[in-house]
């Protein structure tokens, strides 16, 4: 790796006596599980993980070391179930994992959209129509054109996200669209301009999801790292909501343990625990990425 990606990969640590806000754990409702690892079938040039083919910096999470994982979540109150990756269904026992977490709550699962074939998508509704709880397959698009994800997620990856969208929609699985949102389009038009996409391509009750871009990752290599003045540093007590932010009520877990959320599982300060009885602390808010949370009133859950 060259000095100078070291460089926009390791930003400047803030002045000293510089104060942050530390996030209580409020309650512990979301569990999520990067079930894949960091391997994908893509290589996104915005990953925020940095996944792709043959990359497993965190691996795959084999099946009994999830029902451990929610075995472990339960007790403490964990309500519903989250599955990422890297790409879930390059998972050989996904499908299995989802039957099993669904004994237990409802589950996302987040993925390109690439890997939808038939046999997949009869699967999952099956999986759909047995479940206790609400099974979501969340798909994720960058833009309302091959030509604005393409350029993200490699040729064709936009056609491919639309056919699964649409394999799944006539399944009746009405997947969620979680769409990037990094320029200065009004908000409504964009998320006009999106929903008309969707209705276009045969999706009869398209749900949107917008969310941020963050500086991680491939992201950060390609757009540059935070400022300083995109920070909470210094944030007066009163504006500070403890109940704003998904890390007041979620932990994240991979191979390499438990992290205050899915975004910062690479970053050092983002680990806290093997164990999710070591996570139930307050975090504190000093990563680039929290002020992107916070200032867009961000969510990665439902």
């Amino acid at each position: 790796m060259s000095s100078s990606l070291l460089r926009i990969q390791s930003p400047a640590a803030p002045p000293p006596g510089t104060r942050f806000p530390f996030q209580p754990l409020l309650h512990l409702d979301e569990l999520w599980i990067q079930v894949a690892g960091t391997l994908c079938n893509l290589s996104c040039t915005h990953c925020f993980v940095s996944s792709g083919p043959g990359i497993e910096r965190h691996r795959l999470l084999a099946r009994e070391e999830v029902r451990a994982r929610v075995a472990e979540a339960l007790p403490l109150g964990v309500k519903e179930f989250y599955f990422t990756g890297g790409e879930p269904f390059v998972h050989p026992d996904l499908l299995a994992i989802l039957g099993d977490t669904l004994e237990h709550g409802p589950c996302t699962v987040l993925t390109k959209g690439t890997l939808f074939t038939r046999g997949r998508i009869r699967a999952l509704r099956r999986l759909s129509d047995g479940a206790r709880y609400v099974l979501e397959i969340r798909v994720s698009l960058d833009g309302a054109t091959a030509a604005e994800h393409d350029r993200l997620r490699g040729p064709g990856a936009f056609a491919r996200a639309l056919e699964g969208l649409r394999r799944l929609d006539r399944a009746g699985l009405l997947p969620i669209v979680t769409v990037t949102r990094a320029g200065d389009e009004d908000a409504l038009a964009f998320h006009e301009r999106h929903l008309a996409m969707l209705r276009a391509a045969g999706l009869r009750r398209p749900r949107l999801k917008v969310i941020p871009m963050f500086r991680l990752g491939r992201e950060r290599a390609r757009s540059g790292d935070y400022r300083a003045e995109e920070s909470l540093a210094d944030l007066p007590p009163e504006a500070f909501d403890p109940s704003r932010l998904q890390c007041s009520r979620g932990r994240a877990v991979t191979s390499r343990g438990v992290f205050v959320c899915p975004l910062l599982v690479d970053e050092p300060a983002g680990a806290m625990s093997d164990r999710l009885t070591g996570s139930l602390r307050p975090f504190e808010l000093s990563h680039g990425a929290c002020f992107t949370c916070w200032v867009t009133g961000m969510s990665c859950g439902n």
